[in-house]
């Protein structure tokens, strides 16, 4: 499997540097153009539609995983060659690893790390690792009030409907 998984990542990469060269697009536009100039020869039948959609359905499926491999790959080497200079510099190491936070995290994280990098020189309180770390305390904090504070209306209301019922009298 290993072997398999080396040749498949081996074509892949020389598919995707073959596939971006311009020579490659012009070759794309000519064979498009050359197709639209036969349709008057076949009458623009049903049959020579379908050369060009099935061969362009075919191309794009196959081109979808392939590039895919190539930019997953692409994306790791650069995400490895980050930790590497995080972890070999004065930056927080804290940050290794955050491509794999949800989008929410990320979002939050992206603007917090903006606004440290926004302050004065003299205002800077500490790197931006520790007003991030802050900040999520204070963030959990203020979601676990929220939860307590839905269980406590909750609770209350169930309680309001519990003794409302009971001091109905029965008909």
């Amino acid at each position: 499997m290993t072997r398999l998984t080396h040749i498949f990542t081996r074509f892949a990469v020389v598919v995707s540097e073959w596939t971006g060269k311009p020579a490659i697009f012009v070759l794309a536009l000519f064979s498009v153009v050359l197709w639209g100039a036969t349709g008057p020869i076949f009458g623009y039948s049903d049959t020579w539609q379908l050369v060009i959609n099935t061969s362009t359905t075919i191309v794009t499926f196959l081109m979808v995983f392939l590039l895919q491999n190539a930019q997953t790959r692409d994306t790791r080497a650069i995400q490895a060659k980050l930790n590497e200079l995080i972890l070999t510099s004065a930056a927080e190491n804290r940050f290794v690893g955050i491509e794999n936070l949800d989008e929410e995290d990320l979002k939050h994280l992206d603007r917090l790390v903006e606004k440290a990098a926004k302050r004065e020189p003299g205002q800077s309180q500490g790197k931006a690792g520790e007003s991030i770390e802050y900040d999520r305390a204070i963030a959990a904090k203020s979601a676990d009030k929220g939860k307590r504070r839905r269980v406590s209306r909750t609770a209350s209301s169930k309680a309001q409907s519990k003794a409302g019922n009971s001091s109905r009298k029965p008909a």
